[in-house]
């Protein structure tokens, strides 16, 4: 990147959080924290105990003719740090970005060829509109239904037709309920949906992602599993749930959210470790992941290193490459979020998270790249002055 430097004249990226229930009220509300602009981009991320079509209209409503993109969440990131039940939000401003955007309706319908013209599109209208795509000045954010199960393919294609683009995000969320989640656009929610911006700015920015768990020394062989579904029948041989509770040292019953969330497993692709979260035990004693499993696959038993050391070291990272974040978009997994309230960290995590300009949600997944991925902590960060 680029070294910055800082010019006390270069537009702000704001952020805002409100618990207003009422739709209109709750947008209102967003509007005056975040102020009338201009603005590139608005980012709105959702409490699915909300109404979600009214909360995107009435958003959409307060900033027109701007971008307001965003999704329903597992929590929220705002200014104060860890949230929940709130619509936390973020601008980008004007004077510094340039962000073009498409939807994808039906993300378990798209194809190769599909993304590839979305990003052709996007890039051409970038162009159209002045701006310089390198991997310097310009990255791409998803936001992707977290209940699709096409994550893996979307991002894979997206990154493919991206080059040396890069590309970070977060699948929706919805709560515990894992029932259905949305993303929004121009005023409209989508089940089933993904939403891409491709974002050219004028300040320093990187990405980023960090996970605290490295691999153990137990190995374990999926025998048998449903790849389309994410759902593992088996694990060396034997029924998954009662296998996997086995090695944990307890019983099939006590698996639970907090247990998935301090205890994944891991594989490695490419020389790198990647964590494979486990969502729940289904009624027949098989287990469904947050991301892509397949037979025959070899995992790896995983232990913590410390969340709250991890996110300040990944945090400082960021100060390091780019100076003090003016904004840093997280897409944080929701089992972090879990093992948070386990180990009562959430007040010191949100110090963290407030100190470094944060606002995001916790997802059902996050993507980095071509990358789906779980447990895992990923973004954008943007530093104070224009590029020099």
């Amino acid at each position: 990147m680029t070294p910055a430097t800082h010019v006390d004249s270069a537009p702000s990226c704001r952020r805002a959080a409100t618990s207003v229930g009422d739709a209109r009220a709750a947008a209102a509300e967003i509007r005056a924290q975040l102020g009338v602009g201009p603005h590139a981009l608005v980012l709105a991320f959702v409490s699915p105990e909300r109404d979600r079509q009214a909360c995107a209209e009435a958003l959409q409503e307060e900033f027109p003719g701007v971008a307001v993109l965003g999704c329903t969440t597992a929590g929220e990131i705002g200014p104060d740090g860890v949230a929940s039940g709130t619509v936390t939000a973020a601008a980008l401003p004007a004077g510094a970005f340039t962000v073009a955007h498409g939807v994808i309706e039906d993300v378990r319908q798209v194809g190769i060829v599909e993304c590839r013209e979305l990003v052709q599109r996007l890039r051409a209208e970038l162009v159209g509109r002045g701006a310089e795509v390198t991997p310097t000045t310009t990255f791409a954010m998803l936001l992707v239904d977290g209940l699709s199960g096409a994550e893996e393919v979307v991002a894979s294609a997206l990154n493919s037709a991206l080059g040396d683009i890069g590309l970070v995000g977060g699948s929706a969320g919805d709560g515990l309920r894992f029932e259905q989640t949305h993303v929004f656009a121009d005023g409209r929610a989508f089940g089933r949906g993904a939403v891409l911006a491709l974002v050219h700015t004028q300040l320093p920015f990187t990405l980023f992602k960090t996970q605290h768990f490295v691999p153990g020394e137990r190995r374990l062989v999926v025998t048998g599993a449903d790849s389309s579904r994410r759902i593992v029948h088996e694990i060396d041989g034997e029924p998954a749930a009662r296998h996997f509770a086995e090695v944990l040292g307890m019983h099939e019953h006590d698996l639970d959210p907090i247990v998935f969330a301090t205890n994944p497993v891991v594989v490695r692709i490419g020389g790198s470790d990647y964590v494979r979260s486990i969502q729940k035990v289904d009624p027949d004693g098989s287990l469904t992941f947050y991301c892509a499993i397949e037979e025959g696959i070899v995992l790896r038993d995983a232990r913590g290193i410390g969340l709250q050391q991890n996110l300040a070291e990944a945090l400082d990272g960021l100060v390091a490459r780019i100076g003090e974040p003016s904004l840093t978009i997280t897409f944080d997994c929701i089992l972090r979020g879990l093992e948070c309230q386990r180990d009562d960290k959430v007040d010191e995590v949100s110090r963290l998270l407030r100190g470094a300009n944060c606002v995001g949600f916790s997802t059902y997944g996050e993507q980095f790249h071509g990358m789906h991925i779980n447990q895992t902590l990923t973004g954008v960060a943007f530093g104070c002055g224009v590029v020099g």
